[in-house]
């Protein structure tokens, strides 16, 4: 069901604001409209510009709770907006104390990581990094060539020029080592080295021994400056642990009141001597009523509640109420889309046929039992929508499964109610022999079909939409047309008379020409101008085309069903090759384990596929008929605290 809406406007002296929002707003649920757009006729009004002073503080208090654990924390609602406002500011100072007292700490690893960086790449070089770093004679190039160079680079260079690479390191890219060569001719082979793609490494004049000495001393200052570091993390978290009661409390105080005080981007305000706020929304009927109640005493805030739909520019947005055992299958309603404000709710539809179809398509007393259990367990322990309706879907398999009488495969455990789908057959005039759960399928899905005409038919009538009422396919014009054809189908079946000629013409041409000059129908009897010139020659050929698409959209809509029946025959023919692998077809001692696991794999398997077809059948035979699914979804600016 859709709960029912109402549009409120509400004002009063812009001082005061505050105090109506807390005060009155934010008990209810009320989704607030952009005040100068719906009152766009409206002169001299102008929108409410003012800065949230409480962003900052929200920001600093949500960046603190991040860090704790709140899953159990309740917050305390006494907590004035000064406190929770000097609480975070007090805990960002106090934190911001502890990072100072480690400051130098920072700088220092900071400073040993990259001195670490630089030499960790030479670790293969056996010689005193500070000796190299004072050669007289001989110089050295600390630095990197790409793998795919150092190969020109020993063929070429060694045998021209005086020079060593001494290779120190090789990772995925490069190949690290030290250049030694002459002092006077440096410039000509520094100019060798670039040409070979040599990148340089400036090593600081501050290491001790070899490049693994100084690697083995940096590594253990660096352990001894990240064990203080630890010791500042640990101090925060302390300090964070025993203050979280009341930071998390401030930080709900902040975050509504700054919610709250969002509200003035959606309200305007009037240029009289006196400025006033108007703030404008949907509630839900019984919300406005008890908000106008309580607020009529108040006499600085007017509120009014709009009767009429036609004053109002947006449009009612969809809040959905349900009874909680249907809850579960608004799920597969937003899939498709919301109901508009002056739609019917499918959800309940939704909920008993979705069920009904998937017991009948997936007939089994056991496995039914098995999603039934299932299914509710999950949802109970993970509040999961989809384990509730495979629960309920389990409900209607374990009774169908004993109409059908089986159990877990076995037809000879149960008597069947009903029939046996494999082997119940019927006799059909000029088509012989058919399934008989077959003829059930397709007879329901008449049913189906009528009744979602039916539904098409209410919804065009809230809508106040003459030519969906009385000439679209799915309309009185198509309802008495399908519905004729249904008679005349189970009078021929039956072996009864048929109706005359004249009686067929009324029940079966009639509502085609309706529903095929239905755009020219309609603008003749509501007086109506047609936005397009068409001709009578395309209209005609329009019109059968439309006719021919029709009829065969009845025909395939209707033979769609059979896939419930198709569904369970094959189930139980899945499950007589399970009993048959196990070796149990002939009434032997059957083998458990492949029982069990033909089980779970047919429960499993053929569960997911049944679920995905009986979601076809809703979305494409039954909501392409009744259903737009083009509403809006009511969001709350604040919610019921």
């Amino acid at each position: 069901m859709i709960e029912r809406m109402q549009f409120i406007s509400i004002t009063g002296p812009k001082n005061d604001i505050d105090r109506v929002i807390n005060e009155y707003l934010s008990h209810y649920e009320i989704q607030l409209e952009n005040a100068l757009a719906e009152l766009s006729t409206v002169a001299d009004l102008t929108p409410f510009l003012a800065i949230n002073p409480y962003k900052e503080s929200c920001s600093r208090a949500e960046e603190l709770i991040m860090k704790l654990d709140t899953s159990n924390l309740t917050a305390d609602p006494s907590i004035s907006i000064e406190d929770s406002i000097q609480t975070i500011t007090k805990a960002v100072a106090d934190l911001q104390e502890i990072d100072d007292a480690y400051v130098s700490v920072d700088s220092e690893r900071s400073r040993l990581q990259t001195s670490l960086d630089k030499i960790r790449p030479f670790d293969g070089l056996d010689f005193d990094v500070d000796k190299i770093l004072h050669f007289k004679a001989i110089k050295f190039r600390f630095g990197r060539i790409a793998k795919e160079y150092i190969s020109k680079f020993e063929r070429y260079v060694y045998d021209n020029v005086d020079t060593l690479f001494y290779k120190c390191h090789t990772d995925e890219n490069y190949v690290w080592g030290v250049c030694f060569l002459p002092a006077r001719q440096s410039d000509k082979i520094d100019a060798i080295y670039k040409s070979m793609h040599f990148e340089r490494v400036y090593l600081p004049d501050e290491y001790e021994g070899t490049p693994h000495d100084a690697i083995m001393k940096l590594n253990t200052q660096l352990a001894n400056l990240d064990q203080k570091l630890k010791e500042r993390d640990q101090k925060k978290a302390d300090y964070l642990n025993s203050k979280k009661q009341l930071l998390y409390s401030s930080y709900i105080k902040l975050k509504n009141q700054a919610s709250n005080f969002d509200i003035r981007k959606l309200a305007a305000c009037t240029e009289n001597h006196t400025t006033f706020y108007i703030l404008c929304g949907w509630m839900a009927q019984k919300d406005a009523a008890a908000l106008a109640k309580e607020v009529e005493h108040d006499e600085n805030l007017y509120c009014i509640i709009e009767d009429d739909q036609h004053n109002i520019l947006s449009k009612p947005p969809t809040k959905l109420k349900n009874p909680k055992i249907f809850k579960p299958f608004e799920m597969f309603v937003e899939m498709y889309g919301l109901p508009n404000y002056h739609e019917f709710d499918p959800t309940i539809f939704v909920a008993l046929t979705y069920t009904f179809i998937f017991g009948w398509m997936f007939g089994d007393v056991g496995q039914g039992l098995c999603l039934l259990i299932g299914g509710f367990l999950l949802y109970h322990f993970k509040k999961i929508n989809l384990a509730a309706i495979i629960g309920y879907a389990g409900i209607f398999s374990t009774f169908f499964g004993f109409m059908f009488g089986s159990f877990f495969g076995f037809e000879d455990v149960l008597p069947a109610i009903w029939m046996r789908p494999v082997t119940q057959m019927t006799e059909l005039p000029f088509i012989g022999k058919l399934n008989t759960v077959f003829i059930f399928a397709i007879a329901f899905g008449m049913l189906i079909i009528v009744i979602t005409m039916i539904l098409h038919i209410i919804n065009a009538i809230r809508q106040k939409d003459f030519e969906g009422t009385w000439f679209d396919t799915n309309g009185v014009a198509g309802l008495v047309f399908y519905a004729s054809a249904i008679l005349v189908i189970v009078l021929f079946m039956t072996e009864n008379p048929i109706p005359a000629g004249i009686v067929l013409a009324v029940m079966f041409i009639v509502p085609l020409i309706l529903i095929g000059f239905k755009e020219p129908i309609t603008h003749l009897l509501l007086k109506k101008k047609s936005s397009e010139h068409t001709g009578p020659v395309m209209t005609v050929v329009q019109a059968f085309f439309e006719l021919f698409e029709v009829l065969l959209s009845y025909f395939s809509n209707t033979l769609s069903f059979v896939r419930i029946g198709a569904f369970a025959v094959s189930h139980a023919a899945m499950m007589e090759v399970v009993l048959m692998l196990a070796g149990a077809e002939n009434g032997a001692s059957p083998n458990w384990i492949v029982i069990i696991l033909g089980n779970a794999f047919v429960c499993g398997m053929e569960g997911l596929i049944v679920g995905i077809q009986v979601l076809r059948l809703e979305y494409y035979e039954m909501f392409s008929r009744f259903y737009k699914g083009d509403g809006r979804p009511f969001k709350p600016f604040i919610h019921h605290k």
